[in-house]
């Protein structure tokens, strides 16, 4: 073997053995331009390939693994666009599009947390970039940061306010931390912007009902849903009022018929799997939850119905698999980590039980801690953005 290859270097150093050829500057350039304009026409197919040509030839090209990340965005193909984004952030880690990029993709997998660093990133460098404000404030929005959400849409108020989106979030935003004055003025505006329409009352209710304003949630869903019978979402959360007011032969209606307007939504199914759940049927549970998370397998809610469900068939295995995964797609739940507690106490693991209910317990102390702050009026400021390795 070490002949052959020492036979290899001689023919390679005499020119008795071709060479390969360091592809010339232009030749990467004409390349990579089109790619570019490739994905300029949305000719995705033609873009990777010619992004990952100029890679294979330069394999530190942090402009093809950023432009390759934006591809698989655009082909909704989210896990390989944060690999080409991190990669791209290692090569250049002061771009802020890569940043963008990187949040864009973690807000479309419904990765909030991780997409708020992100967008926090774009915004500290460029405290006038709407776009990235816009999904930072609406990503502090969805993991529930009520304070961050609100300083940070508040300075686009002027020119959003035909949005009635960010006035249903602004909105939200102030009820929940009991600025009342505030959130009253949002929804005049909202309703004053939206009209008589399906839209604007699905809104109203859906606001209503994140404030556990169950009545008034009832009100405006049923309205939405007369104007717009299939208007996407307005019998689901009619059905969440229905449910939250013990009306649950009403509320199973509703997302049943949800479910024929929106058949690859898993949410009305997660409903349904609660209802009987709590009725003691079993079997239909089972079934609801499973359907859940077929067409959605991340739903922390159905894995934990599962693993409770499961538990009263006395099948432990399954429950303990289905509640830990519940655990490690919600870490920082609180009732999570105590129903896996409970589960381990009955199948007598009383040294795990006792971590999960450990954790359960401080988290609990950690959501008091900041309702406290909420009541008392402070404002955290918000942390860092992460340095750039």
């Amino acid at each position: 073997m070490r002949i052959v290859l020492l036979l290899t270097v001689f023919l390679a150093q005499s020119g008795r053995l071709p060479v390969a050829r360091q592809p010339a500057v232009q030749d990467l350039q004409a390349i990579f331009q089109g790619a570019q304009n490739a994905l300029l026409n949305r000719d995705y197919r033609n873009a990777e390939k010619g992004f990952r040509e100029v890679l294979r030839l330069d394999p530190r090209s942090a402009a093809a693994y950023s432009n390759l990340g934006v591809v698989y965005i655009r082909t909704k193909k989210y896990d390989s666009a944060i690999q080409a984004l991190l990669q791209a952030r290692k090569l250049a880690p002061d771009v802020p599009g890569i940043a963008l990029n990187l949040g864009l993709a973690f807000y479309h997998k419904e990765e909030f947390a991780k997409a708020v660093p992100e967008f926090l990133r774009v915004v500290k460098s460029k405290p006038d970039d709407h776009q990235a404000r816009y999904l930072l404030g609406t990503s502090h929005f969805m993991v529930d940061d009520f304070q961050r959400a609100a300083r940070t849409l508040e300075p686009l108020a002027g020119e959003e306010k035909g949005n009635l989106e960010f006035l249903f979030m602004l909105g939200i935003c102030y009820g929940k931390l009991k600025h009342s004055d505030d959130s009253a003025r949002v929804f005049e505006q909202l309703i004053s912007v939206g009209g008589d329409t399906a839209h604007l009352h699905l809104l109203l209710g859906k606001a209503y009902l994140d404030l556990y304003r169950n009545q008034e949630a009832l009100t405006e869903l049923r309205r939405a849903v007369s104007l717009n019978p299939t208007i996407p979402y307005g019998h689901f959360n009619l059905g969440v009022v229905y449910q939250r007011l013990a009306k649950f032969d009403e509320a199973i209606k509703e997302f049943e018929t949800e479910i024929t307007i929106s058949p690859s939504d898993a949410w009305p199914y997660d409903s349904l799997g609660e209802i009987f759940l709590d009725r003691g049927q079993t079997d239909q549970a089972l079934r609801a939850y499973g359907r859940a998370l077929a067409l959605n397998p991340r739903l922390p809610k159905s894995l934990a119905g599962l693993g409770k469900a499961y538990f009263r068939k006395g099948e432990t295995t399954e429950a303990l698999r289905y509640l830990k995964e519940a655990v490690e797609g919600e870490p920082e739940t609180a009732s999570l980590h105590y129903q896996l507690g409970q589960a381990y106490l009955k199948v007598g693991q009383r040294e795990e039980a006792e971590k999960e209910m450990a954790v359960a317990q401080k988290l609990q102390a950690s959501t008091r801690e900041k309702q406290a702050e909420v009541l008392a009026g402070k404002l955290p400021l918000p942390p860092p953005a992460p340095e750039s390795k």
